[in-house]
């Protein structure tokens, strides 16, 4: 095949920058799929798509489902697994996850590795390099062609990480930024792209494990922290100074209690882990660990079920609100928090329905997270993945310009929300 000059060829590396998009985002799609997706003809998207194969960027796969009558199955078509690999790591609390995914959009490795949670920045940063040397060696990553890395980092309320007493958090957040920056663009070579960990997790339980996505949905997640994340029109929405999704620092009817942001009566201080087992001790029960909350309230303790479902309505109650002004169809409740109960999430999904009386019959679907800690890295992932493919194949002069943009190995933590 003859290599395309001139305009013809930034229009085709336009044509096939679209189909190489559709299929990081949705995965394996029929030609039928992708040209609903992207709009070309079927004549152009022949073309476009036999150039790719002949080039290997892509590949084909076998029909869905079993072959029924006459006439010849539509073979799907992905982005070759070999491509490229693409590393999502959330840093929380006392704990990193990193996961990894191929070009094809094919989770293949993820895992945990623990921290103080008092460790410094360099500390975290050492723990990640090592885990991903661990899986390295135990999945077959190849770090040479990793093409993207995404990492999640606390919301700007993180005043627990360590800092001097003379920096204010601002200052600390945007050193520790871009340490964290610095340091994996060093070590892998590949493009950095940074955000809360909390978004990057919404974005994930919109798009991971549906094939059209949704479209609009709103994410908490309720650990150590209280954080959380838009998806609106199918976009991840940060806001213009990136702090959209603090959805922990809202205030709560009623409630006066000082929280470590400088205000009163915040979310966090009822929903938090902390928070929670405070308000059990304070009832009367002596528990140490969500572990011993969930005991209580699979035994039907009447004390801390009254306070799950306490802390449950003071969740709504946000969600509720955000939900007149945002109208998703979906909100997830993630982060340990979410696991011990299922008293909580209904709970919750009653006091949002309350909150929605005056807009009517609209009723978002309230879930427990999907993807559990795993979130916020696979999240990360998506973000790399919609990020403008890199092309090959075109002479030097033509060339993107553009920095390097399903079974699992492990996962040593349980599947819960997250770890701060």
């Amino acid at each position: 095949m003859s290599t395309p000059t001139g305009v013809h060829a930034l229009v085709r590396r336009t044509h096939e920058d679209r189909v190489l998009q559709a299929l990081r985002e949705h995965g394996a799609l029929t030609r039928a799929e992708l040209s609903a997706q992207i709009g070309l003809s079927r004549t152009t998207l022949s073309e476009i798509t036999a150039s790719l194969l002949e080039r290997e960027v892509i590949s084909t796969l076998p029909p869905r489902g079993p072959i029924i009558g006459r006439g010849r199955p539509a073979e799907r078509l992905r982005l070759d697994p070999t491509a490229g690999q693409y590393v999502g790591i959330d840093f929380r609390h006392s704990l990193v996850r990193v996961a990894v995914a191929n070009a094809a959009r094919e989770l293949i490795a993820s895992d945990t590795a623990a921290y103080a949670s008092a460790s410094t920045w360099d500390d975290r940063i050492r723990t990640a390099f090592e885990l991903v040397d661990t899986m390295s060696a135990s999945a077959g990553i190849n770090v040479d062609s990793v093409r993207g890395i995404a990492v999640g980092l606390p919301g700007p309320f993180s005043s627990r990480l360590p800092r001097p007493a003379e920096q204010s958090v601002d200052e600390a957040r945007r050193a520790d930024a871009q340490r964290v920056r610095s340091a994996f663009a060093e070590r892998y070579g590949a493009d950095v792209l940074l955000d809360n960990n909390t978004r990057l997790a919404a974005l994930a339980e919109a798009t991971w494990n549906t094939r059209d996505g949704v479209d609009d949905l709103l994410y908490i997640r309720l650990s150590f922290g209280i954080g959380g994340g838009l998806v609106i029109d199918g976009r991840l929405v940060s806001g213009s100074t990136r702090i959209a999704g603090e959805f922990g620092h809202t205030r709560v009817g009623g409630i006066s209690t000082e929280c470590r942001c400088g205000k009163r009566g915040c979310l966090e201080t009822l929903a938090s882990i902390d928070a929670l087992l405070r308000r059990c001790r304070e009832a009367g029960v002596p528990v140490a660990s969500l572990d011993e909350v969930q005991a209580a309230a699979d035994k039907g303790d009447p004390i801390v079920l009254r306070v799950i479902r306490e802390t449950g309505a003071a969740v709504g109650e946000v969600l509720g609100g955000l939900a007149i002004a945002v109208n998703p169809a979906e909100i997830v409740i993630g982060g340990e928090v979410a696991m011990i109960s299922d008293t909580l999430i209904e709970q919750i999904a009653e006091t949002v329905a309350y909150e929605l009386l005056p807009v009517g019959s609209y009723g978002p679907r309230v879930r427990r997270t999907e993807l559990g800690d795993e979130g916020g890295a696979i999240g990360g992932i998506v973000a790399l993945l919609r990020r403008t493919p890199l092309l090959s194949g075109y002479p030097q002069d033509l060339a993107v310009s553009a920095a390097p943009s399903g079974a699992r190995t492990t996962t040593s933590a349980r599947r819960s929300g997250t770890n701060g």
